[in-house]
């Protein structure tokens, strides 16, 4: 894939702007995915992706290969997934949707075989899951999500980010901190 990737980089920059929609196709996925684990929703994630392939479109002659171009897709998206969370922060109330939009697509239910206490209990702790995610500022979010749900490392989080290596661990750490102090409650009704 990296060969195809860079000869589409090659066709791109030679003129052939049709060809970075191979590059669409085929890392659009990663990009819309982990977006929507950082956002929170789809619409936003959608958005992320079209201004992270943008953002790739206008700095691809700054593409060096010193990695792969999935991974530098990966970083930019990162990036403007943060971004995205942050001008949306003032608006977003921390305990709830964003103020005049109701949270109305539930989660999917894995397991459509549990019984009905199974089924609603999965929605509430889904609902407390989602509450909070979105009680972390833009950075832990981030840096929770691509330790916990994208299984990257320390210093990939770091370079994404563009923090040291420590600033990286500590988000990670402060995160999982909020979010076991905000799912303690439902500890306790066990």
């Amino acid at each position: 894939m990296e060969d195809a990737d860079l000869k589409a980089i090659r066709e791109v920059l030679a003129g052939h702007s049709a060809s970075f929609g191979e590059l669409v196709k085929r890392h659009g996925a990663l990009i819309v995915r982990m977006a929507i684990r950082i956002t929170g929703n789809e619409q936003d994630a959608e958005e992320v992706a079209q201004e992270t392939f943008l953002r790739a479109y206008r700095k691809l002659n700054d593409f060096e290969s010193r990695s792969s171009f999935r991974t530098w897709l990966y970083r930019i998206g990162v990036r403007c997934a943060v971004e995205a969370l942050k001008k949306r922060r003032p608006v977003e109330s921390i305990s709830g949707a964003p103020e005049g939009e109701s949270d109305a697509r539930e989660p999917e239910i894995a397991d459509v075989q549990a019984g009905p206490e199974r089924l609603l209990l999965g929605l509430e702790v889904a609902g407390w899951q989602k509450q909070a995610l979105r009680s972390l500022t833009p950075l832990e979010r981030a840096a929770f999500v691509m330790r916990h749900l994208e299984d990257r490392t320390t210093n990939e989080i770091a370079e994404t980010l563009q923090l040291a290596p420590n600033a990286a661990k500590q988000a990670v750490y402060r995160a999982v901190q909020k979010l076991r102090q905000r799912m303690a409650p439902l500890k306790r009704n066990q």
